[in-house]
């Protein structure tokens, strides 16, 4: 048996001080689970957008990149891509959001000089590499994006659970055992009224 069940005050106090951080605690995670779904909410809706804008320009970088395939040839197009520069403006940190940490990539756009001359090539290429080049700005930020949504995500889903787990079982618990013994100690009182109203009948007999 659990010793902090027995009937005392001091049982009772502990009951009462349980159910009362459990209340608390309930409140904190139901107000922390909210504003992680707003902000997760957030990111999807910013995400949708993205994913419509790279949607976009893939098609108009893709359509230049044909154009400039014809223009120019695929072996001489393939020869100028081998001389773009390999990317390394990336940096990654993290920051954090009612205690969940997600990614905040930071990078550094650099000048968009192409790496071929103008006057062996056709605007369309300039027009592909442009739109390439967008595209991988908006991947960048996507992808910060996304890792946020699913880290978030995991987090309301552990915050969901502790809530869950503090409303149907620990809140529940803590009322029914400072009723049990708030109800044992009124019986106790009653019992030792009765008894001391007995003595004192006996005693003036």
């Amino acid at each position: 048996m659990n010793l902090n069940s027995f009937p005392t005050k001091g049982n009772l106090i502990l009951a009462k001080n349980s159910l009362a951080l459990a209340r608390q605690g309930y409140g904190l995670m139901d107000k922390k689970r909210n504003i992680l779904l707003r902000e997760l909410m957030s990111l999807i809706d910013e995400a949708k957008n993205i994913q419509s804008e790279i949607d976009s320009t893939f098609t108009a970088a893709y359509q230049a990149l044909q154009i400039a395939n014809i223009e120019l040839g695929i072996n001489y197009v393939q020869e100028i891509s081998s001389s773009v520069p390999v990317e390394n403006g990336i940096r990654i940190k993290v920051r954090s959001i009612m205690g969940t940490e997600i990614p905040l990539v930071e990078h550094q756009e650099a000048p968009l000089n192409p790496a071929y001359a103008y006057y062996s090539t056709r605007e369309s290429l300039d027009e592909a590499r442009a739109n390439f080049e967008k595209v991988k700005e908006l991947t960048i930020k996507l992808s910060m994006i996304e890792n946020s949504a699913y880290r978030l995500a995991n987090n309301i889903k552990k915050t969901q659970k502790r809530a869950n787990a503090l409303k149907n079982i620990t809140i529940p618990t803590y009322e029914e055992l400072s009723r049990n013994i708030t109800n044992a100690l009124e019986e106790k009182e009653r019992e030792e009224f009765t008894r001391l109203k007995v003595i004192k009948q006996t005693k003036q007999k």
